[in-house]
């Protein structure tokens, strides 16, 4: 089982691909290559977590059906089910904190946790061991935990609270 993380799909905003310029000619075309691409590495008994924004002004469960894996989803600011804002995950003793929004600071991140976020689709720079798992900043499909490993294991910790000792 390998665990996924991912963003930003935006499924059905037409708009969405002009705001961003995403690569597609229109919303059919975006939507199934975000599918095909989600498919292509994501395996049935895979686990994804979507960090917001998943589909505009329609449900979750018509487009999570068409996608690979077991599907957890954090709330972004075009969602409307009732789903959570924020998680807090530990996989292979590495703590995450998943939100669609990038943080200043999160819960143990003086200590290495990682924070994973989306909302920006690829345009803000990262504050230590943090990255955005949008599709926009990940050729439109998910990233792995094996990947953000490898990407975030040499990125310095960030500690805003760290003071000069008296």
């Amino acid at each position: 089982m390998t665990t996924w993380f991912t963003g930003d799909e935006h499924f059905t905003h037409a708009n969405i691909i002009k705001y961003c310029k995403r690569p597609f000619a229109s919303v059919e075309e975006m939507n199934a290559a975000i599918i095909e691409r989600h498919n292509a590495r994501v395996k049935d008994g895979d686990v994804v977590y979507h960090l917001g924004d998943f589909v505009f002004k329609n449900t979750v469960k018509g487009y999570a059906a068409k996608l690979n894996g077991s599907h957890i989803f954090i709330r972004g600011n075009h969602d409307k089910d009732r789903l959570s804002g924020i998680l807090e995950i530990t996989i292979e003793k590495q703590r995450i904190v998943l939100c669609h929004y990038a943080m200043r600071v999160w819960n143990a991140s003086h200590y290495g946790a990682w924070q994973l976020y989306g909302h920006s689709h690829g345009t803000l720079p990262p504050i230590g061991k943090q990255y955005d798992v949008g599709v926009d900043n990940n050729n439109f499909a998910p990233v792995s935990f094996e990947e953000l490993r490898e990407k975030l294991k040499d990125v310095p910790i960030h500690n805003p609270i760290k003071r000069e000792e008296k």
